[in-house]
């Protein structure tokens, strides 16, 4: 369970800043104290070696004036007995006595040494000891040139000491760069809050506008990089506060004019349907043709009607003034009287499955909306037989309405809800205003619950859940 954790911290700002400040000090430092120890190590091996070397040259040169060539065995002891250290003097097949063992020398050194004409060196461990091996040929000036006389000295130098200081001096090395660490972390800590204090603010900033806190503003210190992202940033909330603002005002001004209209035209609609409704009880005893455009106007003056009465209802959900008046109630019960109450019965492919007893705290006028819009536009758009099945347990009563038609196209089925929406746009002028689904969710969110479209493969399915016991004015 920690990794989880530990990986959202990690990909955090603040992390990577210090992680990166503090891997780049630690190379800073380990170059640093790499460059030093091995300065150190040469000049301290140097310190050694050159002196070892000009000793050997020396003690040689002094002492070959006493030398006659080649050398026996008796002058090749006393060559080596002359010689400081620990050293063997070599001439070809012989070689001094001494505590030297020429077995003991590398090979590559007796090599250069035979074949060169200067003094060589090398570093060798023996056990876990380090030494020094230093090689010269012994020449000799004739009327040719220098010449190799065949004898060949070789001293032997402990480097124990010197390999202990050089130890100690890799120790500290390191302990410097791990010093350097905690130096690192601090200073990376510090530049981050120097760095991420201001992208703290405005991610703050940002997240006030997104819920809808437009006139939030920031400070701007400094003219670096980040202040002017911080006026950037008051000038894009500056022009959305006035964007939306000006939107604001036009969708209040739309709604107001939607609704006065709404409001406007009901008096003159329930004159209208009163006159329509004496043309329909008169039109057998109108001509023909006259009867034909009384039926006409009498259609459309009650599609008319409907439109304003939806549009009025949206208009009170756009004002929030939309308001629940919960009672008990018999769910059942309150879905058979709405279908009662437009003459949809069996005949009309209703098929309803309606179990007693399921009661719930609803609005009984908003249910009846909702149980209208869907049964009538499963009636309208699809095929029978239309099924209107309930059902509930602890928490929730659920209606589902299902036809047996072609089903909403996949591109309509997201927006199904949305307002003036129609799933076929050459049926403009159908029966149906655009508004019932949209009406039909606002009031089930109203209750705290929803509406949902879906296909089933052979019709289309909307599923209503209310919660039994909403709060009011419930989550929407």
């Amino acid at each position: 369970m920690r990794v989880p954790r530990l990986r959202p911290w990690l990909s955090g700002l603040r992390p990577r800043l210090v992680l990166s400040f503090a891997a780049m000090t630690l190379v800073g430092a380990a170059a640093a104290a790499g460059a030093s120890y091995g300065t150190a190590r040469t000049t301290i091996l140097q310190g050694v070696q050159d002196p070892a070397m000009v000793q050997l040259r020396d003690q040689v040169t002094a002492y070959l004036p006493q030398m006659t060539l080649p050398p026996d065995q008796r002058q090749l002891d006393n060559l080596a007995d002359n010689l400081k250290g620990t050293t063997v003097a070599i001439c070809r097949d012989l070689h001094s006595r001494s505590a030297l063992d020429p077995a003991e020398l590398p090979a590559d050194l007796r090599q250069e040494v035979a074949t060169g004409a200067t003094i060589q060196f090398k570093r060798v461990i023996r056990g876990d000891t380090p030494l020094l091996m230093v090689g010269m040929p012994v020449l000799q000036r004739g009327d040719n040139g220098v010449a190799h006389t065949g004898v060949e000295v070789y001293s032997m130098v402990s480097l124990a000491a010197q390999q202990t200081a050089i130890d100690q001096l890799a120790t500290r090395a390191w302990q410097t760069a791990a010093l350097a660490l905690p130096i690192a972390v601090a200073l990376a800590l510090l530049a981050a809050r120097q760095v991420l204090r201001p992208v703290r603010e405005l991610n703050t900033a940002a997240r006030k506008l997104g819920h809808g806190q437009l006139d939030v503003r920031l400070r701007a210190k400094g003219s670096d990089e980040l202040a002017q992202l911080v006026t950037t940033f008051n000038s894009t909330a500056a022009e959305l506060e006035r964007t939306v603002g000006t939107l604001r005002e036009m969708e209040a001004d739309a709604r107001r004019f939607v609704a006065d209209v709404s409001h406007e035209l009901r008096t003159p609609l329930a004159a209208m349907n009163a006159v329509t409704d004496v043309l329909d009880e008169d039109a057998e005893q109108l001509p023909a043709d006259t009867a034909v455009a009384a039926r006409l106007v009498s259609a459309e003056t009650r599609r008319l009607t409907r439109l304003v009465q939806d549009l009025v209802e949206i208009s009170r959900f756009d004002a929030g003034r939309a308001e629940l008046r919960l009672e008990e109630w018999d769910v059942a019960q309150g879905v058979t009287d709405s279908l009662a109450a437009r003459g949809w019965t069996a005949a009309d492919g209703i098929v309803a499955d309606l179990p007693a007893g399921v009661v719930a705290t609803v609005d009984p006028r908003r249910l009846d909306i909702v149980v209208a819009n869907l049964v009538g536009n499963a009636l309208r758009h699809g095929e029978p037989p239309v099924e209107v099945h309930l059902a509930a347990d602890a928490h929730t009563v659920t209606l589902e309405v299902t036809d047996h038609g072609p089903g909403i196209p996949d591109a309509v089925l997201p927006h199904v809800f949305d307002r003036f929406t129609k799933a076929d746009s050459a049926r403009a002028r159908s029966e149906g205003s655009g508004l019932g689904l949209s009406i039909a969710r606002e009031n089930a969110r109203l209750h705290g619950g929803d509406v949902e479209a879906a296909n089933t493969g052979s019709g289309a399915r909307f599923t209503l859940w209310l919660p039994r016991h909403p709060r009011p004015g419930g989550a929407r």
